[in-house]
């Protein structure tokens, strides 16, 4: 399907087609899940009062930000990509707005907003919405800081009765006269919003935790109104003429140059935030338990049309650009909605409060707004982002692009901001340090950074320091080395080892070598030898030269003792057989290459003792590696192994002591926050179930099996994939991997009869408690399968494929 048609909402679902001889089917009946519903009151609440001071700020017709709302809600909610994102006018756009509104007036901004929804529609039918990503944070934060203290200092001068003026500096410089100058109903009114918008969230108690569930914007801002209504104060309200002299788009009108900077201007901006929005939903969206299996994740080109779509509608109605806004879409979330049908409720809401609440509204002091606009303003500063780029090293570029929006504008500080991030990123990539050090092992060069031709002068003259004949260690501690580098390594390694000296290039992690391939007896050993058993593989007819662009790919693991020792190599098939030496060397390349990297961290684990977030239950089986499919690391992970990942059901004729206890102990003790139950395919405790018969002796293992007979009892008769737990998507393979599947979700009956578990499972509070899962990991494909809360439609469970796009960004 091509980008520039957005698929239907509903497209990933499986379409049932009635059979040829039977009634039609009724008419579906569009549903709405009263989660929805509540998040869509929630988001309203927050919509109404900041669109109409977004449209404030912005010099526009207040008209405009509930115009932008409505249509952010209905358009960009059902064409987006982002289902629970909630798009209208943001605060990042102000400051673009009121320059637009200033030069060209309201009618050619409108136009102007137009043209930039045409520019993200083609935008999205390319397909570069990922490009927009590689835009450095430092300067998005950068952006949106200079943005929110432009906002800020403006709208300090209506908080404090005045008027703004149209930059920064002429902002600062009457900033004086205007404390002077000051009015007081205005200032009691802002003082009021802002204080309840500071407290509210914070009220302590059982109270707080229900009243906290109102919106402290629409308590700030309507309690301000209940002010000023109740104390007959005389200060500037809210103004929305009649919707029948609403100013429409007019043809764009002004300097084909400028107007053409400032559709670029206004699409940059809405599409980096619109798409930066919706990274960070789908991150709520992961976080929030339940939700991720039901919530798509964003389809970034997608949204990128609803966007376009969404400001084309927009400008030509007379509204505010359009982008999605964070705090209405983690509001959004926060309140429980799980489908775009919150965010289209909330744009119905918005319309229907624009046409019948027109006196309420008029009733709502500026000065109000304008102390809502102003926070949200000052929230944009976060120094969060301004802790992340500095450890990052990046707050020169952030603190050029926030200046350079400050007192230049948007377009040109966020060009500036690339610049130095262009300009730091070269210094980087100069910056190499060459360091030569001579010890009794012999001589040892350290390289950190990338190394490029620009540090081969020297990288030559260090490398010729080392006498002839002498033993030398390049160690490379850098993730690039172009092709100038690698060819000068090779040059030198050569002639040092042609006058009798060894050379060992190796870097900070496992496997990195530059050296050709080594064969030992029609073996290849390749870098990643050292977790294959220490095995090598037979060499291809035909090999292809290493590639120089990066240090990973260029290597092989040294034979003698070094990272991915190899041993002894058999004959059959080119593998290699097991000698008692081979366990010294896997240590030794533990202690050379990973322990300087996890000292650190183990150190702390072994003082703070272990807190794993997870029990992991698993088979015994050596390809299952924990660690690896988990991406977990140290202290993560309580794994209890055996073979067939059985848990015993508790008592004494049945049960298992080794296994209860560990349940026990990682339930009570731990206090693990979830258990898994992880089968495999191919394994062999399956496969010895199918093929046990009864009577014969009883070895251990037959005796431990007889855990396995009721999974055994979950697979019917019949052919091979059919009934029982299965794999959404495809039958199961054969009658070993239903078993497979049926052992899981037995294991899982077995793993809640436990006390430890049932009494966590029963006791489990407002954060969640003690949560269990079953998984299934095909070995030869690599993929893991999770199995899903809901049935299937034959009322058997069903194990989902797990996306490398599920929860990654």
């Amino acid at each position: 399907m091509s980008a520039c048609v957005p698929a239907p909402a509903d497209s990933g679902r499986t379409k049932h087609v009635h059979p040829p001889h039977s009634p039609p089917p009724g008419p579906r009946r569009f549903r709405i899940a009263g989660a929805d519903v509540s998040a869509s009151i929630a988001v309203f609440l927050i919509a109404l009062p900041l669109s109409l001071g977004i449209a404030l700020a912005t010099g526009a017709p207040l008209q405009a930000g509930l115009v932008a709302a409505a249509v952010g809600g209905v358009v960009a909610g059902r064409i987006g990509g982002c289902p629970l994102q909630v798009s209208g006018p943001a605060a990042g756009l102000t400051v673009v707005t009121a320059d637009l509104i200033q030069q060209y007036g309201w009618r050619t901004t409108c136009a102007i907003t137009v043209l930039a929804g045409l520019a993200q529609l083609g935008l999205g039918c390319l397909r570069v919405a990922r490009s927009a990503l590689a835009v450095s944070p430092a300067i998005v934060h950068g952006m949106l800081a200079g943005i929110g203290v432009t906002i800020a200092v403006a709208q300090l001068h209506i908080v404090l009765g005045g008027t703004p003026q149209s930059a920064v500096p002429e902002n600062l410089a009457a900033l004086p006269a205007q404390l002077a100058n000051l009015h007081p109903a205005d200032v009691a009114v802002s003082a009021l919003t802002l204080t309840l918008l500071f407290l509210w969230p914070r009220l302590p108690g059982r109270v707080g935790r229900v009243l906290g569930k109102l919106p402290a914007a629409l308590i700030a801002v309507a309690a301000a109104t209940a002010l000023a209504a109740l104390t007959n104060l005389r200060l500037p309200k809210v103004d929305l003429p009649s919707w029948s002299s609403h100013a429409l788009a007019a043809l764009p009108d002004g300097p084909v140059l400028g107007l053409v900077a400032a559709v670029l201007t206004t699409t940059l901006v809405c599409s980096v935030q619109s798409l930066l929005g919706a990274v960070a939903v789908d991150k709520l969206v992961a976080a929030r338990p339940g939700l991720t299996g039901r919530v798509r994740r964003s389809d970034l080109d997608r949204e990128l049309l609803g966007q376009g779509a969404a400001n084309i509608v927009s400008g030509s109605l007379g509204g505010l650009p359009i982008a999605g806004v964070a705090v209405r879409s983690s509001a959004n979330v926060a309140a429980g909605a799980v489908s775009r049908n919150s965010t289209m409720l909330h744009g119905g809401y918005v319309v229907i409060a624009a046409l019948l609440l027109v006196p309420a509204l008029e009733l709502i002091p500026l000065a109000s707004l304008a102390a809502l606009v102003m926070s949200v303003g000052l929230k944009m500063v976060s120094l969060n982002h301004i802790r992340t780029v500095t450890r990052h090293r990046e707050v020169l570029v952030y603190a050029v692009t926030t200046g350079g929006v400050v007192f230049f504008g948007v377009l040109e500080g966020v060009a500036l901001g690339i610049a130095v991030a262009v300009g730091v990123a070269l210094h980087r990539l100069t910056r190499t340090r060459i360091t030569h050090e001579e010890t009794e092992a012999g001589h040892h060069i350290h390289v950190r950074g990338q190394l490029t031709f620009l540090a081969v002068p020297r990288l030559s003259r260090v490398l010729h320091q080392v006498p002839h004949g002498a033993d030398a260690v390049v160690e490379l501690d850098g993730s690039f080395m172009d092709h100038a580098a690698y060819e000068t390594l090779q040059d030198w390694q050569k002639t040092h080892t042609a006058q009798g000296g060894s050379v060992d290039i190796t870097g900070r992690r496992p496997g990195i070598r530059i050296s050709e391939p080594v064969e030992v007896d029609g073996c290849r050993c390749r870098p990643w030898t050292a977790w294959r058993n220490h095995q090598c593989e037979r060499p291809p007819t035909a090999t292809a030269p290493p590639d120089a662009g990066s240090q990973d790919t260029t290597g092989v693991a040294d034979l003698t003792g070094g990272t991915g020792g190899t041993g002894e190599v058999g004959g059959r098939g080119g593998t290699t057989t097991s000698s008692p030496t081979d366990l010294a060397r896997g240590i030794s390349a533990f202690q050379r290459n990973t322990a300087p990297h996890v000292r650190g961290e183990l150190a702390r684990l072994a003082r703070e003792g272990q807190q794993p977030s997870q029990l992991f239950l698993t088979c015994a089986d050596s390809r299952v590696v924990t660690s690896m499919i988990t991406s977990s690391g140290p202290g993560d992970l309580f794994v209890v192994r055996n073979v067939g990942n059985f848990v015993p059901p508790p008592g004494e004729e049945s049960g298992d002591d080794s296994v209860a206890a560990a349940i026990e102990y990682a339930v009570d003790v731990l206090k693990v926050r979830s258990i898994t139950v992880c089968g495999h395919s191919g394994c062999g405790a399956m496969q010895a179930l199918l093929g046990t018969e009864p009577g014969g002796a009883q070895t251990p293992l037959k005796r431990w099996l007889r855990h396995g007979l009721p999974s055994l009892a979950r697979i019917p008769g019949g052919g091979e994939g059919a009934g029982g737990p299965r794999l959404a998507g495809r039958a199961a393979a054969d009658t070993a991997e239903r078993l497979c599947l049926a052992n899981v979700v037995q294991q899982l009956e077995h793993l809640r009869a436990h006390e430890s578990v049932s009494r966590a499972l029963a006791t489990g509070g407002a954060d969640g408690g003690l949560e269990l899962h079953g998984m299934y990991f095909h070995v030869g494909e690599a993929q893991a399968y999770l199995l899903a809360d809901e049935a299937g439609e034959d009322g058997e469970a069903v194990f989902r494929r797990v996306l490398e796009t599920d929860f990654t960004v």
